[in-house]
């Protein structure tokens, strides 16, 4: 038996009935939306994530901040809203929750064909919100360019990498390279 496309519940079943899930479901005002449509990323998705999480382990770790790639769930702003970046940074106090982080310093979502449209602005909208993110890191997989957007003196400023270059996460006080993020995936 599958489960409706949109699934209506509270925030408190939601979390309840996440852990069970067979499959991770990210909850906007109320609504439950099923990722399984989604499982099964591609080769490039996966090794960039992996590429990105394992080339900031070691900063983060010497910054005090906690990185997760793509089980963790955020809670944005204390709101009805939960999605699952494919890698998030948060630094500062830890909240008490164990299933959620809420206050994330850097997210990166890799592109997909079912995703970008969502990632560039929806997502884009919620995490700039934050008080506490300083950069959103929109990664292609099919081609070497990172969309790199920074807060800058209360602005979001974008800057597109392509090909090469670095990008500034000043969180983790450290540069991630075009090359870091794409090694073993693109040329």
């Amino acid at each position: 038996m599958t489960e409706p496309a949109f699934q209506r519940m509270s925030v408190e079943e939601y979390l309840h009935t996440e852990e069970a899930s067979p499959y991770k479901r990210e909850y906007v005002d109320g609504f439950v939306y099923p990722l399984h449509a989604q499982a099964g990323a591609s080769k490039p998705h996966t090794r960039i994530c992996t590429n990105i999480t394992a080339h900031l382990y070691a900063a983060a770790m010497k910054a005090g901040c906690r990185l997760y790639s793509s089980d963790m769930k955020l809670r944005l702003g204390g709101s009805r809203t939960f999605f699952y970046p494919d890698v998030l940074v948060a630094c500062g106090p830890d909240n008490p929750e164990d299933n959620f982080e809420t206050e994330p310093c850097l997210i990166v979502e890799v592109l997909s064909p079912s995703t970008a449209a969502h990632d560039r602005t929806g997502k884009f909208g919620l995490y700039t919100a934050l008080p506490s993110l300083q950069t959103y890191l929109l990664v292609e997989q099919a081609e070497r360019r990172v969309y790199a957007y920074s807060r800058q003196d209360g602005e979001w400023v974008l800057e597109e990498f392509r090909g090469q270059g670095a990008i500034d996460l000043p969180c983790l006080n450290r540069a991630l390279s075009l090359e870091e993020i794409y090694v073993g995936v693109l040329a």
